[in-house]
């Protein structure tokens, strides 16, 4: 058999010839090429994976959940991971100053839980309505698409509830030097549910195997220049060489009669810009996670592997937590522009058992269930799958109120509730402890100095309103660069660095 040849049909022997039309191999070789790229993600496009495990620790979650998976000691489930930064585009720098994402994929017996969890444990906005231009602040301007820390600034200074986020994003926190040596937070509130009305809302931490490490502003730089796939590329030689990234699991569970104890002390656990106190609600571990196995094709698995908070299993469920309701919208539209109608279909996104005669036909169809009836009928095929008990049963939660736009301006009322008390204890405690204070006033310089002089006065008022002494370190830093610089404006540092 001869080897297959790459070369085309032309007329004549030598180069001075045209191709033909009829070189069948070339059109469709050249035809693919041009059509082989799918869009990025809007958000997360810059990502890797790994095929991993959950494992049971503590067979006494079962109290709180009816999730099959997490019902025995030592019990595993297979999963997928991807981890990405966020802002970025698909060939953007690993070690940018950024929030990264850890998404996961449980293979369950009872159908596949994604989680989709965060690297911070607070979020900057919580009203969805947000989102658009959040995004589209931390991405290129429409005048000339490159970056604008004025843009990006002004969006936060009107929505001040960001700057708890932001406080944690520009410590070296933002700066972590892999993925498997990172803190991850579920960041929104779940609910753990079993049959009947027995419910508790429920947020996950999981802390890694390794001590947190973080690279310095320089040295994330130096990286971003040097190596932009650092993180991806630590990841997986260390599965290589069986260093397994490894994560303890725990939940904060917060009965529903706690939670309205929470509310009276000031603290909703379905504002995502807020952290719940481990003091109030302390740690559950339950669970550990270990990444065993990388992936065979990364078009296939980690470009095409989809994640929504939609997909759920008996025992796990939503919450009213805004950010949250709106998730379960963005990614499944997302996963359907990106992928296709089918994309449940691919055998990274498939669960283990899965059956609906009503979703049918559509590009990209792999398994169409033959001559089945296109409908949910009142007596199943074979193949029918029990409803979970649990959601048969009465409403778990009553909610009775006008309809209204979300309040997500910053809270005005007693010192205890401002939007500006948690912050503040994040700069005079946890960052003071950690000696991450100056860290903080460097970074945060670095990046506003690149915006216009109004814009860093609103910044700086906003700081000193968290604390006075935060407030005029930071100004006198940034006005310091400011004056040193030739040209502020002209620096080419991306602000996530």
């Amino acid at each position: 058999m001869e080897t297959p040849t790459l070369a085309t049909l032309r007329i004549g022997e030598k180069l001075e010839g045209p191709l033909l039309l009829q070189d069948i191999n070339l059109l469709e070789t050249i035809s693919h090429a041009t059509h082989e790229r799918i869009p990025e993600r809007v958000v997360h496009a810059k990502g890797t994976g790994a095929h991993g495990e959950f494992m049971v620790t503590d067979p006494h979650i079962s109290n709180h959940t009816s999730a099959a998976f997490l019902n025995a000691k030592g019990k595993t489930t297979p999963l997928f991971c991807r981890f990405s930064t966020v802002a970025g585009g698909r060939g953007s720098a690993d070690t940018v100053r950024d929030t990264r994402g850890f998404a996961f994929k449980l293979y369950t017996e009872e159908g596949n839980l994604d989680w989709l969890f965060f690297s911070e444990p607070v979020f900057p906005i919580r009203d969805g309505g947000k989102f658009p231009s959040f995004i589209h602040c931390l991405k290129g301007h429409p005048k000339d698409n490159l970056f604008s820390s004025s843009a990006f600034w002004d969006f936060h200074n009107h929505n001040p509830e960001a700057f708890h986020a932001l406080m944690m994003i520009f410590t070296d926190r933002g700066t972590p030097q892999s993925y498997q040596d990172s803190k991850i937070f579920s960041l929104n509130t779940y609910k753990f549910t079993k049959p009947g009305d027995d419910y508790s809302y429920v947020k996950i931490h999981m802390r890694p195997k390794h001590n947190v490490k973080t690279f310095n502003r320089t040295k994330a730089t130096e990286l971003a220049g040097e190596d932009p796939d650092w993180m991806s590329r630590s990841l997986r030689d260390a599965i290589d060489k069986k260093d397994y990234p490894e994560w303890t699991v725990s939940a904060q569970i917060i009965p529903n009669d706690t939670r309205l104890d929470l509310l009276s002390e000031g603290i909703n656990i379905f504002d995502p810009t807020k952290v719940i106190p481990h003091s109030k609600i302390p740690l559950k571990e339950f669970g550990k996670i270990t990444l065993t196995r990388n992936p065979t094709n990364f078009f296939s698995e980690v470009e095409g592997v989809s994640f929504s908070p939609t997909a759920i299993v008996p025992g796990w469920d939503v919450s009213p937590d805004p950010i949250l309701q709106t998730r379960l919208f963005a990614y499944g539209s997302a996963a359907r522009y990106r992928l296709g109608i089918n994309f449940n279909q691919s055998a990274i996104n498939k669960p283990k058992y899965s059956y609906n005669p009503a979703k049918r036909d559509g590009a990209g169809n792999i398994d169409n269930l033959e001559s089945k009836a296109n409908y949910i009928t009142g007596v199943q095929d074979p193949a029918r799958i029990e409803s979970a008990k649990q959601y048969e049963q009465p409403a778990q939660e009553e909610w009775e109120g006008k309809a209204t736009y979300v309040d997500s301006n910053v809270q005005k009322v007693s010192p205890d509730k401002m939007d500006y008390v948690q912050p503040a204890v994040f700069w005079n405690k946890v960052l003071l402890k950690t000696k991450q204070q100056n860290s903080l006033v460097e970074n945060v310089a670095a990046s506003l100095s690149k915006a216009d002089s109004p814009i860093r006065d609103t910044t700086y008022t906003i700081f000193t309103k968290i604390d006075k002494q935060l407030g005029d370190k930071i100004k006198t830093k940034t006005e310091e660069v400011v004056k040193n610089s030739t040209s502020a404006a002209s620096m080419t540092q991306h602000y996530l660095l």
